[in-house]
């Protein structure tokens, strides 16, 4: 897992070696990367893949949902 919460305060695991940055909920937003139907945050400049759960963890703890709900365009798509 990527991120844990604590009284609103949301850790992201930026590394490998354990390296986290911290932000109270309030000041992150949940984003969508329509090129891979994924949730993400954007952290230093990176992307920080989520999975739905934690992005609707981080929306209840008061992060901003700015996730699009993907649509599938071709038959037989997994989303």
């Amino acid at each position: 897992m990527t991120v844990r919460i604590e009284h609103q305060m949301c850790y992201f695991k930026l590394a490998e070696d354990g390296q986290e940055q911290s932000l109270p909920a309030t000041r992150v937003t949940v984003l969508t990367d329509d090129d891979k139907s994924m949730s993400y945050v954007e952290l230093a400049a990176q992307k920080i893949y989520i999975t739905e759960a934690e992005a609707d963890a981080l929306t209840v703890a008061g992060a901003s949902d700015g996730r699009n709900h993907v649509k599938a365009e071709e038959p037989g798509s997994l989303i």
